[in-house]
């Protein structure tokens, strides 16, 4: 029992701390959150219990209005926090990678399969809707790179539906905020093993860092990275 107490102990400690770390993050970015998500919090309580004094229970509605209070006041919150947070990623290198990271479960994700000097960059991920290919960086130069990735998976990948999408705010394009919406609105036609198996075959190929024909020991000084198009 102590042990277990200790546990949740710790458990509750490390939540309150995430929450507190979160807030400091939001508030760099949104420096009015307090004061909404506060604001909320009183007049969802103030209505209920207002309400409560009118048909003459108060206790009821108070109790009532201060649950729905908080459960708003935690609404509120995380989405300004989401919103702080897609506002810090959008436009920094492998912004992407990070979101597909935290799509959910059932997906496997491999950051920058595929990239060029000038820092575009394709991502891969692999669920029960097939392979899902983002692209980031200049449009025009990441279409050149989608399509280079999907020839190179076609060899060793059949039978498995592959979507595309370039992250940006253009026409046909998909804005940060709405990747991971835009993928779990993908009808599911695969099942668990066939994920499985697209994986591994996907896993042969290797990724940008394993293709990468590195040196064995340090890195000698004054290395240069390769000239050429794609780093493979």
């Amino acid at each position: 029992m102590a042990r277990k107490e200790t546990a949740d102990t710790t458990a509750n400690a490390g939540r309150l701390k995430q929450i507190v770390l979160t807030y400091k993050m939001t508030r760099r970015a949104d420096s009015k959150v307090g004061l909404v998500v506060a604001g909320v919090g009183i007049v969802t309580f103030g209505v209920f219990l207002a309400i409560g004094f009118l048909i003459d229970h108060p206790i009821y509605l108070g109790i009532l209005g201060f649950i729905l209070a908080f459960l708003a006041m935690a609404i509120i919150f995380g989405r300004r926090a989401e919103r702080a947070a897609f506002g810090q990623l959008e436009g920094q290198p492998g912004a992407a990678a990070a979101v597909l990271e935290n799509v959910g479960r059932g997906w496997t994700t491999t950051p920058a399969v595929a990239m060029n000097r000038s820092q575009d960059v394709v991502h891969r991920s692999v669920g029960k809707a097939g392979i899902v290919l983002v692209g980031e960086g200049n449009p025009n130069r990441v279409k050149g790179l989608l399509a280079a990735e999907k020839k190179r998976m076609a060899r060793v990948v059949v039978d498995v539906p592959v979507h595309d999408i370039i992250v940006g705010d253009g026409e046909g394009q998909v804005p940060l905020k709405k990747v991971r919406t835009t993928m779990l609105k993908l009808p599911r036609v695969l099942a668990g093993p066939q994920v499985t198996a697209a994986n591994d075959r996907l896993r042969a190929l290797g990724d940008l860092m394993s293709n990468m024909p590195l040196p064995k020991g340090p890195m000698p000084k004054g290395m240069r990275m390769p000239r050429g198009g794609k780093m493979r």
